[in-house]
């Protein structure tokens, strides 16, 4: 384990079952266990000076007590033997008080994970405040290097963060495993004569080899700041629209949160008894394989212990699965997907996508409609799937951008987008556990003059 740790594996391991041992002695009928470490480092610059120098180490120790159906869960930041003792009795006595939920319960045991992969998650970055400092200038300058028209800026960042964890419970399972992410992101401002108008670019990734070089970074979102610059409104009308990679993802988001246990038992979201119904264009597959290395929504069990499933989520536009965590599944009548803390490495895929089909191929397909670049707001009607959204873009005539556009609106219903997908592109983006190309929407309804 690398040095940048204060407390070794066993040290994590031997405090989660120091606490399942104090658990058991107060007549806990199961208790569940997770201790964790984690350093990191954030800078932010804004015009080359330093605005933020922030480090964190931070230490955890949350303890899960089940009396029966009944639960408490208490957590310290003090990893001395008493208070230990003083959070599990805490927890101890929550579930006392606690009303019976006959979903409450550990995970069953054939779904823990008692051999969990190595996915080479833990690539800690060597990097000290002046190096990120520096990476953090470098970044912006290349920005404004791009126009003398990029006049200012929201700041440039880069951020990284380890940690490591063990998760033990009373049915035997002891695991955990390091972790790493990185990042390095710039938002800068251009000026023209009809005002100002700012974008962002950013990369993410475990392992720092693998991020973008700052200047790119800079140089992409200084010019796509300047793209926007002159922007018009458009007069209301249907027609369809392009969403850039990032924001598919942000599609793909929408529909984990419809597809979720916690919605579905709820009766809050309009996929409940969806199972088994088309529900995307029949071109169109979601595919979630939690166990690729060294990927960004990779882990070898969720937060509950429970191995994933490599599956398609949607396959041929039809709905084969949700994400259900143990509680979840069991308020449902299901077995749990191991999705606990969310989707693993979801990819929107499409038969109709063919090697050539880059970003200018898609504009290609998209022939005239809008080409969405930022989303406003938070409209979504999950009980509904009604869609609505500020948003920002460019309007795109006989497949090339015409001219950047504002204050408009699109809308729409969930069921329905999924339904109209045309095409995916190649131009893939990894945003969190979300992975997707840019998507061509049919028959939307932009709102604007």
């Amino acid at each position: 384990m690398s040095s940048i740790f204060s407390l070794p594996d066993d040290r994590l391991s031997a405090l989660a079952l120091a606490a399942l041992d104090h658990a058991r002695s107060l007549g806990a009928s199961d208790a569940s266990s997770e201790v964790s470490e984690s350093v990191g480092l954030s800078v932010t610059t804004r015009k080359m000076k330093v605005e933020t120098i922030e480090h964190t180490r931070d230490k955890g120790l949350a303890v899960t007590v089940y009396l029966g159906k009944r639960r408490g869960h208490a957590s310290t930041s003090d990893f001395s033997p008493q208070a230990v003792r003083q959070a599990v009795e805490a927890a101890h006595n929550i579930a006392r008080f606690t009303a019976e939920d006959e979903a409450a319960g550990l995970p069953d045991d054939d779904a823990l994970e008692r051999a969990p992969r190595a996915l080479d998650l833990f690539h800690p970055w060597e990097l000290d405040t002046d190096a990120a400092i520096e990476i953090a200038r470098r970044c912006e300058q290349a920005a404004f290097d791009v126009s003398p028209q990029i006049v200012n800026s929201e700041g440039a960042n880069v951020y990284t963060s380890s940690g490591h964890f063990v998760l033990a419970n009373t049915r035997g399972f002891v695991a955990g495993y390091p972790y790493s992410r990185h990042s390095i992101s710039v938002a800068p401002i251009a000026k023209g004569r009809d005002g100002m108008q700012r974008d962002d670019w950013y990369s993410s990734t475990r392992v720092p080899d693998e991020l973008a070089a700052p200047e790119a970074i800079g140089e992409y979102a200084a010019r796509r700041a300047l793209a926007r610059l002159a922007a018009r409104k458009l007069a209301t009308r249907q027609c369809p629209i392009l969403f850039e990679a990032p924001l598919a993802c942000g599609l793909l988001g929408n529909f984990v949160q419809a597809a979720s246990g916690g919605a579905l038992y709820r009766k809050a979201s309009f996929l409940v008894d969806a199972l088994g119904e088309p529900l995307f264009a029949d071109h169109v597959s979601i595919r979630e394989d939690p166990f690729v290395p060294r990927a960004s929504g990779s882990s070898p069990f969720d937060e509950e212990g429970v191995r994933g499933l490599q599956r398609d989520v949607v396959a041929r536009g039809v709905l084969n699965g949700y994400f259900l965590s143990s509680y979840s599944a069991r308020k449902l009548g299901m077995k749990t997907t191991g999705n606990a803390g969310g989707a693993h490495n979801l990819e929107l895929r499409s038969t109709r996508t063919a090697p050539g089909d880059d970003f200018e191929a898609m504009l290609g397909k998209l022939g005239t409609g809008l080409l969405v670049t930022e989303l406003i707001g938070q409209g979504v009607n999950y009980v509904t799937g009604d869609y609505s959204r500020g948003a920002c873009g460019f309007w795109v005539e006989r497949g090339e951008i015409a001219y950047p556009v504002e204050e408009i609106t699109i809308a729409g219903n969930l069921r329905e987008m999924f339904r109209r997908i045309e095409a995916v592109g190649t131009d893939t983006v990894v945003r969190g556990s979300k992975i997707a190309g840019s998507m061509i929407v049919e028959g939307m309804t932009v709102g604007g003059a």
